[in-house]
């Protein structure tokens, strides 16, 4: 049996006596895009605190290609190959978009830091490669023209985009990435859409909290859908788009429709 990229298994959170995750369980199969959608409030950004342990969970297991996750810290889990994005869009101040972006390398430099400090032959041959890549990948999403300006500059939108792409200058196996599509226009989720299909095709698993129902139901082989911390129902687009309990979930709170 194939293992999963990533398996939740009765992942719980409480803060004080609230509940913000409630017995979450759920499997990505690796080369897939899954989506995590739900009301405001639900859970869904908790969620990705708890894989990436930025909160401790309060019961349940995670486990990212079988390595079991609870208890390694952030980093760690990041050089794993499990790299994360946030819902407001986090560039480094005083960093360029160019330099922001190479920012996301780091964990795959080679060179010794006494190379880079005398910018020996290895030092600079590394530098130019990883240059090139973060150069290809501004060009990709539409931003070289804006690489020597400042990150916190950029309009929002274009800043979410920024963050996807330091996200891939770290080489993740698998991408979490919530509400990526926050402040871009029509335009530019379409392009966001086409980017992430095209980043599932090339092998790398991803797990998006979204709240655009059209760009998820448009580009995702799974849906998983939270209501008050609890998983209320999975499946395909088709079959999330017909499935009663999410649209109890959704009528009265949630003014989007599946297929605006």
């Amino acid at each position: 049996m194939t293992v999963p990229a990533l398996e939740v298994m009765g992942l719980s959170k409480t803060f004080g006596g609230v509940r913000a995750a409630a017995d979450v369980s759920f499997r990505v199969l690796d080369g897939t895009l899954t989506a995590i959608i739900g009301p405001n409030g639900a859970g869904k950004t908790t969620v990705f605190n708890l894989i990436t342990n930025l909160f401790a969970p309060t019961a349940g297991d995670i486990r990212f290609y079988g390595t079991r996750l609870n208890g390694l810290s952030p980093g760690r889990i990041a050089a794993l190959g499990l790299v994360r994005t946030f819902q407001m869009a986090r560039v480094f101040p005083g960093m360029t978009t160019l330099e922001n972006l190479l920012a996301g390398a780091h964990r795959h430099m080679r060179s010794h830091p006494l190379q880079q400090m005398l910018w020996l032959s290895g030092a600079r041959r590394e530098e130019r490669e990883l240059r090139d890549k973060a150069l290809a990948l501004l060009e990709i999403v539409g931003l070289s023209k804006f690489r020597d300006s400042a990150a916190t500059d950029l309009p929002m939108g274009a800043q979410k985009l920024l963050e996807v792409m330091r996200a891939l200058m770290a080489g993740p196996r698998l991408l979490l990435l919530d509400e990526p599509a926050a402040g871009l226009n029509d335009s530019e989720t379409a392009e966001l859409a086409a980017l992430l299909e095209d980043i599932r095709d090339h092998g790398v698993t991803i797990v998006v909290v979204e709240h655009n129902m059209s760009l998820v139901m448009g580009i995702a082989d799974q849906v998983i859908v939270l209501d008050a911390g609890a998983v209320v129902a999975s499946g395909t687009p088709a079959q999330i788009q017909s499935d009663q309990r999410v649209i109890e979930a959704y009528v009265g709170r949630h003014e989007a429709c599946f297929d605006a």
